[in-house]
């Protein structure tokens, strides 16, 4: 079971994390929330990399905030300032990791969170890998001369929020850069590795996919393993 654990951010101001796992010498994973906020499901990402042997934490961006409502989701979001959150909030966790005696520390995340895991690997220099979920920022906010960590990238052919053009553009900065990147397409929809996108409350533009997510999960596995240990 995991647990709350308090965050000091760089510029000295404080936030929570769900951390899950625990050993002397494991690697870390910061796992960075949907736009949902921090709910059992991305808990449950993280206890899936307890599981796997790593130590995960979910900073709470919202600050105790969640929702299961898209109009809400959105409103939250559109609150959050995005390079704060990866400069302040991701990095105040990938440091709680490094002095809890994590050796390497990982980054990965989700819609948002993909957007917010693409800006942590310019602006968190504590992480060696990310792997980023079919999310991505504005391309124009991605300095990739600056990226360090490899990455890894799952996106969705039929993603009507994150289009392949944005990711074409952005595979494009990361080439430029000779960021040690690769990236993989699936025939599927947005979120398709959330397993909640599915049934009468799911969005129409999102499909849980149980091939495709498991596919993405051992690349990401396998991944991890090879940068973290």
């Amino acid at each position: 079971m995991g647990k709350t654990v308090p965050l000091t951010r760089p510029d000295g101001r404080t936030l929570e994390g769900f951390l899950a796992g625990s050993g002397d010498g494991a690697p870390g994973v910061v796992v960075i929330q949907e736009w949902w906020g921090l709910n059992d499901q991305i808990r449950g990402v993280a206890e899936r990399l307890a599981a796997a042997g790593y130590v995960a934490l979910v900073p709470d961006l919202y600050r105790g905030k969640a929702t299961v409502d898209a109009e809400e989701a959105h409103h939250l979001m559109s609150g959050l300032d995005f390079l704060d959150a990866a400069q302040q909030d991701v990095r105040a966790a990938a440091q709680y990791l490094r002095t809890a005696g994590c050796p390497k520390v990982g980054v990965t995340g989700f819609c948002m969170g993909g957007a917010l895991t693409v800006l942590s690997a310019v602006h968190v220099p504590e992480a060696d890998a990310a792997v980023v979920w079919y999310g991505y920022p504005p391309v124009e906010l991605v300095d990739a001369s600056r990226i360090r960590a490899a990455m890894l990238a799952h996106w969705a052919t039929q993603d009507q929020f994150f289009t392949l053009e944005g990711v074409d553009a952005l595979e494009g900065k990361l080439r430029d850069a000779r960021v040690a990147y690769t990236g993989y397409r699936y025939l599927a929809h947005h979120a398709f590795a959330n397993e909640t996108a599915q049934g009468p409350r799911r969005l129409p533009a999102t499909a849980y996919d149980a091939h495709w997510a498991q596919t993405a999960w051992d690349r990401t596995m396998r991944f991890f393993g090879r940068h973290l240990g």
